[in-house]
């Protein structure tokens, strides 16, 4: 009887912990209401469903396991944030910028990625299922097991579009030489011309 009474308590204690330590910060939600600027703000587990968050700027936020499904970004600055495991389902992200955000396992199924910037973003294992693709910047983005808007799983090795290649051999028919940020940069080719 003692012993199930401590594991009860246990639990209790430990569940309460956890929700803490995984929940939103009260003082950055607020923040971000009042004003619709919350850099770093930490935001992780919020429920952001059908918010209205048009331009909001949450550079380097955590937004890890967030739910801003159906939530309009539109011009939103998501730079550097964490969103990994965030659902953004049928979200409107037009225009937002999430250069070198954590994507990882991030939903964005339905979504509406029209003149987003992805530039060097982490969409590892990301669902992309049905997104709306219209001049989205996917510049250096790692797309490693990602689904991609028609249903296709990328592989887990580096693809021809990645700006930077793992060996020079695999550079595709535009030959740029060591222009940083292209098809054919290598970090290898870098080092050698500085020596």
């Amino acid at each position: 009887m003692k012993l199930q009474i401590a594991s009860i308590v246990a639990l209790i204690v430990c569940t309460g912990l956890s929700e803490k330590a995984l929940g939103v910060n009260q003082q950055d939600l607020e923040q971000l209401r009042q004003s619709s600027t919350c850099p770093r703000c930490d935001l992780s587990g919020a429920d952001l469903n059908q918010a209205n968050l048009a331009g909001v700027n949450l550079r380097g936020a955590n937004l890890r396991g967030a739910n801003l499904s159906q939530a309009n970004l539109v011009n939103a600055d998501l730079t550097d944030a964490n969103l990994e495991g965030a659902v953004l389902k049928s979200a409107n992200l037009t225009g937002a910028s999430f250069t070198g955000a954590n994507l990882t396992s991030a939903s964005l199924e339905s979504a509406d990625l029209s003149f987003t910037g992805f530039l060097g973003a982490n969409l590892t294992a990301a669902n992309l299922l049905g997104a709306k693709l219209y001049f989205t910047n996917f510049r250096g983005a790692n797309f490693r097991l990602t689904t991609l808007p028609v249903g296709n799983v990328t592989s887990d090795k580096p693809y021809w579009w990645s700006s930077e290649r793992v060996i020079p051999k695999q550079c595709n028919k535009f030959k740029a030489g060591t222009t940083r940020g292209t098809t054919c940069y290598t970090q290898s080719e870098e080092v050698e011309t500085k020596k």
